[in-house]
């Protein structure tokens, strides 16, 4: 059983001729000399390496579509018909104080200086992409209003166009950083918090210097890598000006616009594009802890990290390195992950998926635990989308998961949003959208809600930071149901116990009781009562 089907994808734009397939290679059973298209290796015979990137660039976000032997949807939830765990103090459970809109679905993270969110998930890393730049105010809004952490990914002042830099080649000014903090802190309510990533290029640039001199921003993430890909950050641009100027800048281009043959290809019209490729990190043990130490002199009140779906070595120096640096959150990013541009093939096939690698995360944590050390709070990424993913997520990492990280989940109600508030304009919804109304107030169930507790700052709400605010909400009354119908009351009480696994394989991954075990001795002792 092959668990993909390679050489032909919509995210690539290609697709097979026929509809016999040879599984391993994705290639038509009968290859046609005379073909006119389009797998991949059809496509990659003239276009080369333009094939290797989903696209269009810019226009899409990507996750890849590998069938995993194991994944959150072989554990089921527990459901009770006795009890309530994590009722406030004094009141005493029954029918009419253990309701579901009464389950807090607030958590925190942090060693000792502590960020509430109002529900268990924050934003991926939106770094340079077209994506996340041109979506942003309705990102950052969402986010905002929703209670969240928002992550500023990588690269965002080195990819600025109007970037200033000083004579030791540091940020000296850096507009869309400006503008993309600004955003966020202009509707922050006390929940959440916007955090800044780091990488190669922008600690060479003085990205965290820049942010605590000028934002006074209290936390800073460093970054070894994401669920997507194993290399570094990478974005496309059109011109040969702009793929120059991110050369001088320190970052790789692809190919090289230097070269006066590219240069020739790209005058030709056979180049289109070029790459800009961040440059990979190279952890040690004391580098790490010296660069913590660092950004702790500049002021950054917390550090966080953010990992990928490496080996189980580098996820241990992940765990192991954090404790002893105190870290405030860890945030383990699982294949195949979500994206706005990295290698398809690298986000089929590289990297331990989500679930057995949180499943590794809990028996390390605990492995540290019970030598002594406190582990770092802990949050889960790649491929989550839902409140039983969330309910699961936190439970099977109990207690040392407190959140879970969505990339493309939170960035699509931000787009959707957007789009509605184009089409009103235009007159132009789509059916999908018009049954439910034609006016904003009649198509977005929160908004009269937002209207009235922001007044008239509501006219500074996009639709796309509406739609993630509505998306919110329907996480929250999701997950406060589960946690319900499992009679826990505060995202805390979550634990184990409270899943169960329905293969034996799941189980074996995952320390998971198989549904046949779960419970049994509790059950037999009530059978077999006198």
């Amino acid at each position: 059983m092959n668990l993909r089907r390679p050489n032909a994808s919509a995210a690539t734009g290609t697709f097979n001729r026929s509809r016999s397939i040879v599984p391993m290679s994705g290639i038509c059973s009968d290859c046609l000399d005379g073909c006119r298209g389009g797998c991949e290796t059809w496509l990659a015979s003239f276009r080369g390496r333009e094939v290797i990137y989903p696209g269009p660039f810019g226009e899409i976000t990507a996750g890849a579509d590998k069938d995993y032997p194991i994944d959150y949807s072989h554990i089921n939830i527990q459901g009770y018909a006795v009890g309530a765990v994590g009722l406030p103090e004094g009141v005493e459970a029954g029918p009419d104080t253990a309701v579901f809109p009464d389950v807090n679905t607030e958590t925190e993270y942090g060693w000792s200086k502590k960020v509430k969110m109002q529900i268990p998930v924050f934003t991926g890393a939106l770094g340079s992409t077209d994506i996340a730049m041109q979506n942003w105010e309705h990102f950052a809004i969402g986010a905002a209003i929703t209670g969240i952490t928002l992550v500023c990914g990588e690269n965002v002042c080195g990819v600025d166009p109007a970037l200033q830099l000083d004579r030791s080649g540091k940020v000296a000014k850096s507009p869309e950083m400006d503008r993309r903090i600004e955003t966020y802190k202009r509707f922050h309510n006390g929940y959440g918090e916007i955090l800044v990533q780091m990488n190669v290029e922008d600690t060479r640039l003085g990205v965290a210097e820049y942010v605590s001199s000028k934002h006074h921003l209290d936390t800073i993430e460093l970054k070894w890598g994401q669920g997507a890909k194993c290399i570094g950050g990478e974005i496309k641009v059109k011109t040969l000006e702009r793929a120059l100027e991110l050369q001088r800048r320190g970052y790789i281009v692809s190919p090289d616009p230097s070269r006066a043959d590219i240069q020739a290809a790209f005058k030709d019209g056979a180049i289109k594009e070029f790459e800009r490729h961040s440059r990979l990190g190279f952890v040690t043990y004391q580098g790490f802890m010296e660069e913590i130490d660092r950004l702790r002199d500049l002021g950054f009140k917390r550090i966080t990290l953010k990992t990928g779906a490496y080996s189980m070595a580098e996820l241990a120096m992940a765990l192991r390195y954090g404790a002893e640096a105190k870290l405030d959150l860890l945030t383990i990013d699982g294949a195949p992950g979500g994206t706005g541009m990295s290698p398809w093939s690298m986000m089929n096939e590289w990297g331990i998926p989500t679930f057995y690698l949180q499943s590794l995360t809990y028996e390390f944590a605990e492995r540290l635990s019970k030598r002594g050390f406190r582990v770092p709070d802990l949050a889960m990424a790649g491929g989550f989308s839902t409140e039983d993913g969330v309910y699961k997520a936190l439970a099977m990492g109990s207690p040392y998961f407190k959140a879970v990280c969505m990339g493309r989940a939170l960035m699509i109600p931000g787009m959707v949003g957007k789009n509605i508030q184009k089409w009103l304009e235009k007159g132009d919804l789509p059916k999908t959208v018009s049954k439910y109304g034609s006016r904003p107030e009649e198509i977005f169930v929160a908004y009269e809600e937002l209207k009235a507790r922001f007044g008239n700052d509501f006219r500074n709400i996009p639709m796309g930071a509406i739609a993630i605010y509505t998306y919110g909400q329907k996480l929250r009354t999701g997950l406060q149901q589960l946690m319900a119908g499992s009679r826990r009351f505060n995202l805390s009480t979550l634990s184990r116990k409270d899943l169960m696994a329905l293969t034996e394989e799941a189980a074996y991954v995952s320390g998971i009781p198989y549904v046949m075990d779960a419970y049994r001795d509790e059950a037999l002792s009530i059978l077999d009562a006198r």
